[in-house]
C-alpha cells in the first residue's frame, strides 16, 4: 500500500518561504543571545562612566568621622559596598585586605562601605575583630548607595582612578587577579 505524503517545499505556515518557523526562531533565539552577550561585555569593560558617582559622596566612619570622594581624590580607590550578613562579603574581606597591604604604600585607598540595614555596633566589631588596616564607612541612610547608583546587592565593588572617575564596577566577588592588574594600571597614569 501506498500512500500520498505532501511534497516540502520549504513553506512554512502561510506559505512563507525560506526558513523553517522552527529554524527561525532557534536563530532569533541566538541572535538575541548574541546581543545580550555582546552588550554584557561591553557593561563589563565600560571605562569611565562620569555619571556613576557623585564627587560630593560623604562616608561616615565607624569611629563617627566624616570624609568625602572629595577628600580621596588623587589616589587610586577601592571602594566596597558590603554587609556583615552577607557571606560572600565576609569570605572576600581578606582578599580585599591583601590588596590594601599591597597598595597602600602607593597613592591607594580602600573604603568599606557597610550597607544601610546593617547594624553599626555589629560593623564596629567586625572591623574591629578582624583588624580591618582601611577606612570602614556606615551608610546608614543609604545615601552612599545612591550617590554610586544605586547598589543591586553585596558586595559590589568600585575602582575609582585619581580624577574619581570609575574605572570598573564589580558586582559580586572580583577576581582579584585582574583587579590588581588594573589598580596597577591606574597608579601607573600620571
Amino acid at each position: 500500500m501506498h500512500i500520498e505524503r505532501p511534497v516540502e517545499d520549504g513553506t512554512g505556515p502561510g506559505g512563507s518561504r525560506g526558513v523553517a518557523p522552527r529554524r527561525r526562531k532557534t536563530l532569533f533565539v541566538l541572535a538575541v543571545a548574541a546581543l545580550g552577550a555582546m552588550a554584557g561585555i561591553a557593561v563589563q569593560w565600560a571605562i569611565r562612566d562620569p555619571a556613576v558617582i557623585q564627587p560630593e559622596t560623604e562616608f561616615i566612619g565607624v569611629m563617627g568621622e566624616k570624609f568625602s570622594m572629595t577628600s580621596l581624590r588623587g589616589k587610586v580607590l577601592l571602594v566596597n559596598f558590603w554587609a556583615t550578613t552577607c557571606a560572600v562579603c565576609v569570605e572576600e574581606m581578606p582578599q580585599i585586605v591583601r590588596t590594601y597591604e599591597k597598595f597602600r604604600d602607593r597613592p591607594f585607598d580602600t573604603v568599606a562601605v557597610a550597607m544601610s540595614y546593617d547594624p553599626p555596633n555589629r560593623v564596629a566589631a567586625f572591623a574591629q575583630n578582624n583588624k580591618l588596616p582601611f577606612r570602614v564607612a556606615l551608610d546608614i541612610f543609604g545615601k552612599a548607595a545612591a550617590a554610586f547608583s544605586g547598589i543591586r546587592g553585596t558586595p559590589t565593588t568600585f575602582l575609582v582612578g585619581k580624577d574619581g572617575q570609575v574605572v570598573r564596577k564589580f558586582e559580586g566577588a572580583p577576581d582579584f587577579g585582574q583587579l590588581h592588574l588594573l589598580i596597577e594600571k591606574e597608579l601607573a597614569k600620571g
